[in-house]
């Protein structure tokens, strides 16, 4: 028998992949290669909670709201703390934007070159019946001097400037999705070796889809060309699927092909969906996956944050779908 049949190959483990994508910048000196390190790192200790929240009473809500005034999950909060730890341990980081905090988190590291906007826990009220939720991260360069406080133009800065963005999605497997602006990987976690490794090399999102993916039980508080196209959706017989998890829903659109969609409604006439750590990091994986998204006018990743917690309404998915969607706004 091959050896090959015996033993396959389990392939490329992320450090490596960080290590040799490192080798194609002149400039590197690692501080990127070394904050990703991190959030990979925190993001298997959130997958180790998750998995046991069951059992040690961790899930279902902590009694209190966030910036947002949504209910806290006990989940949620302890992400948070776990995320916000990694960051300011790892000494990267001057500034953090989460979605937790209604202030900029300065880590006290001011020689630091980046800040991170982070959903620590994206989809958290989805813990108690056992659907995919993630995190949620962008990554910035500061636009200050190193070794100076933290300035407004440090932390709201346009999506056009991130230099790193991913997510991790905790479902049936834990996988770890990112960007460096040179296409995106996705890496599988593989939990008795504790490692990510490469599973979906250079992942494109498909030109075309048949998924659109929207809450469609908020229909009557739709603007007109929202109902337009879900009208046109329906009429081309193409599917409806829609899980609430934010990451899971972008990232199956992301394999298949499709459109996510959270546009104004009566209750939310800006949105819901956060442009700083959640609009702008998935709108950097889907245009280096060939994709695209907008507000339904603007491209998300050109516009002006005002405030750290901004909402915007979200089109994001396959470049075709995102652009007939435009068409009704006109």
């Amino acid at each position: 028998m091959e050896d090959s049949r015996i033993a396959a190959p389990i392939g490329t483990n992320l450090d490596r992949f960080i290590n040799a994508k490192e080798q194609h910048f002149a400039y590197a000196t690692g501080e990127l290669s070394q904050l990703l390190r991190d959030i990979a790192l925190a993001g298997k200790v959130v997958n180790r909670e998750i998995n046991k929240a069951g059992l040690i009473n961790i899930s279902g809500a902590i009694g209190t709201q966030n910036v947002q005034g949504e209910e806290q999950q006990k989940l949620d909060v302890l992400s948070n703390i776990r995320f916000i730890r990694a960051l300011t341990k790892g000494g990267e980081v001057c500034a953090v934007i989460s979605e937790e905090d209604e202030q900029v988190i300065e880590t006290g590291s001011e020689s630091a070159k980046y800040v991170v906007a982070i959903d620590p826990l994206d989809g958290s009220s989805n813990i108690d019946v056992n659907v995919s939720i993630g995190t949620i991260f962008s990554i910035y360069r500061r636009v200050s001097l190193v070794d100076t406080p933290i300035t407004k133009e440090d932390v709201l800065q346009k999506g056009v400037e991130q230099i790193a963005a991913g997510y991790i999605l905790y479902g049936s497997s834990t996988m770890l999705v990112y960007t460096t602006g040179n296409g995106v990987n996705g890496f599988t976690y593989e939990p008795s070796l504790g490692e990510y490794f490469l599973s979906h090399p250079n992942m494109k999102l498909p030109e075309e889809g048949k998924i659109y993916s929207i809450n469609e039980g908020a229909y009557n508080s739709f603007e007109k060309p929202v109902k337009e196209y879900i009208s046109h959706c329906r009429k081309s017989n193409y599917s409806g699927r829609y899980i609430g998890s934010l990451v899971a829903d972008f990232h199956r659109n992301l394999l298949k092909g499709g459109i996510y969609i959270y546009p104004k409604t009566h209750s939310a006439p800006n949105g819901k969906l956060r442009l700083m750590y959640e609009c702008n990091c998935l709108a950097f994986i889907a245009e280096q996956a060939g994709g695209t998204a907008t507000d339904g006018e603007k491209r998300i990743m050109e516009i002006q944050p005002d405030e750290l917690h901004q909402r915007v309404p979200f089109f994001v998915g396959s470049r075709k779908m995102v652009e007939k969607a435009k068409t009704f706004f006109k």
